[in-house]
């Protein structure tokens, strides 16, 4: 994974000898609240309902065990002992007192982390899939390219304060697995009829409060064009994006109210401008990148491990962890493991200080001291022998981490909504658990196969719930919490937006009403058709017929 030169150890002691003093001066009263404001945006430092929330930056989803277990150390030390992963590979840590952040950003600055840009109007933490480098689709590591993105995004001047925040993902693949079709810029790799690898570039992604699907701005760009590229499109955007309207400020209300078509026209005209300028990336600064992401040592593995696979055969729970949670590795007789943070009870995205120190030694012992977030919410083990795959499962079943529901309808994806953000309409997690308890039946929930359910506590949609399959969105109505549920949305390559079926559900319903559209699902689908494809099939009106139906 990449590690810090000189040049990236001296910025991030800078800034947190800045927010050292910026937040003495704060208590001091020398400073403002509306002056300190932007100071502790631009240093992850949210006010939220009861507390201060602190997000840390977890560049692409890479993470070593020693950075994890200095997570733990700040989550023990300075919060309630956990912290809780996002949907933007980050972690958050939702307890710290105020006068401990820039204790908690020097601490964080040991282990090669900051908290910079993971918050307020500039580019924030670049995403990436999250197999990058070991799976077998993949026509380029997206790895290098998103970390020549965060260095060119951070502390950048000339975007330093945009309309609106910003969010670039990057995939190497031929699947989507980093939901470039729903970000302000996808930059996803693909051929030309040459053979040579470049970039498809969409613009106008995001969900929130007006969700749309990206718009394909330029179908093949040279891989050394990528930053004049960008350069390009932030700087049409900061030029003509509005800063009257907080509602209207994203990218993606800037290229509907332009038009695609004119909006490629302004970019394009932007980037013959610095086209071959001093931003072009040569292929010398690519390798260099790609030296940090060199495959670790594997050893010589004959295919297909057949203690792996007797065990399959002989253990029916570790059959279906392995169905679920373990996936294929482009490196004969190994495999990438999914740690499941969806366990029934649990908030999901949330680890335990101690759980995270376990998964630091885990990963030390299983697969080469690193591990990935998902912008899923789970946690992943790139590089495990499948020989060794049994034991792992019997030390994540102790840790509550091997729940085998990956992909399934309680893999739910949610914010941590009102019992945390004072931005949220409605408390998310209780109803992810009650959804999670109503579906907890193994059998069923196999039976029922590949199914997501997206939940948002307010319209920002931090728990992305426009492209669930199952979106559920928490509204206030009258002072009082209700949910509004949508179905058809999808995330990848078939990117969709869900729409709503009706009106909204009191909390104590939504299990219910979740069990009554899984129940149409399972009475009226083909064979080896799934909840989405379903849907798309017959619409919303059998479904919704069934739900209010059930309601009233």
């Amino acid at each position: 994974m990449y590690r810090y030169d000189a040049y990236d150890h001296r910025l991030v002691a800078e800034r947190v000898a800045q927010f050292r003093d910026q937040t003495r001066r704060f208590l001091a009263g020398d400073l403002t609240e509306d002056e300190f404001r932007p100071l502790r945006l631009q240093n992850g430092l949210y006010i939220q309902r009861h507390a201060p929330m602190l997000r840390i930056s977890i560049p692409y989803g890479m993470l070593s065990s020693k950075q994890l277990r200095k997570l733990a150390h700040i989550g023990r030390k300075y919060d309630r002992g956990y912290g809780h992963f996002t949907t933007r590979q980050n972690l958050q840590f939702n307890w710290p007192r105020l006068e401990d952040t820039p204790e908690i950003l020097a601490e964080l600055a040991t282990v090669e982390m900051h908290a910079i840009q993971t918050s307020g109007n500039c580019v924030r933490n670049i995403t990436a899939d999250h197999f990058a480098g070991i799976a077998s689709d993949e026509l380029v590591d997206p790895r290098p390219y998103a970390e020549l993105i965060r260095q060119w995004a951070t502390l950048n001047p000339e975007f330093a304060y945009l309309p609106r925040k910003f969010k670039i993902a990057v995939n190497g693949s031929t699947v989507d697995r980093a939901a470039t079709l729903v970000h302000d810029i996808g930059v996803h790799a693909v051929r030309n009829e040459q053979g040579e690898i470049g970039f498809r570039v969409l613009v106008g992604g995001g969900l929130g409060r007006t969700p749309m699907i990206g718009y394909v701005i330029r179908e093949w760009l040279p891989r050394a064009e990528i930053l004049n590229y960008l350069d390009a499109i932030l700087r049409v955007y900061n030029r003509f994006g509005r800063r009257d309207n907080i509602y209207k400020a994203r990218i993606k209300i800037l290229v509907k109210e332009r038009t695609p078509a004119q909006f490629t026209r302004l970019v394009e005209r932007e980037w013959e401008r610095s086209r071959g300028g001093a931003a072009s990336v040569p292929d010398e600064e690519v390798e260099r990148l790609a030296s940090h992401f060199d495959p670790p040592p594997y050893a010589v593995l004959s295919g297909d491990d057949a203690g792996f696979r007797a065990a399959v055969a002989d253990n029916r729970p570790f059959g279906n962890w392995a169905k679920r949670n373990v996936f294929a590795h482009k490196v004969p007789g190994y495999a990438a493991v999914t740690l499941s943070l969806k366990k029934t009870g649990v908030p999901p995205g949330d680890v335990t200080s101690d759980q995270m120190d376990a998964v630091a030694a885990l990963a030390d012992r299983y697969s080469f001291g690193e591990l990935r977030v998902s912008h899923e919410q789970n946690l992943i083990f790139a590089d495990v022998r499948q020989s060794e795959l049994f034991a792992l499962w019997g030390e994540l079943k102790v840790l509550g981490l091997a729940t085998p529901n990956i992909g399934l309808l309680t893999d739910i994806i949610c914010c941590p909504g009102g019992d945390f953000c004072s931005l949220a309409n409605a408390k998310s997690i209780p109803i992810a658990e009650a959804v999670q308890r109503r579906f907890d039946d193994l059998d069923y929930l196999y039976d029922i196969g590949e199914v997501s359910l997206n939940m948002s506590g307010c319209m920002n949609a931090c728990g992305h719930h426009h492209v669930g399959n199952i979106g559920v969105l928490g509204v206030d109505k009258n002072g009082e919490e209700w949910y509004q549920v949508s179905i058809g949305g999808a995330q990848g390559e078939g990117a969709s937006l869900g729409k709503v079926i009706g009106p909204s559900f009191a909390a104590h319903e939504m299990a219910e009403v979740v069990s009554r559209l899984i129940e149409v699902y399972v009475e009226r689908r083909h064979d080896d058709e799934h909840f989405i494809d379903t849907v798309r099939r017959l619409g919303l009106e059998p479904f919704k017929e069934r739900v209010y139906a059930a309601a009233h």
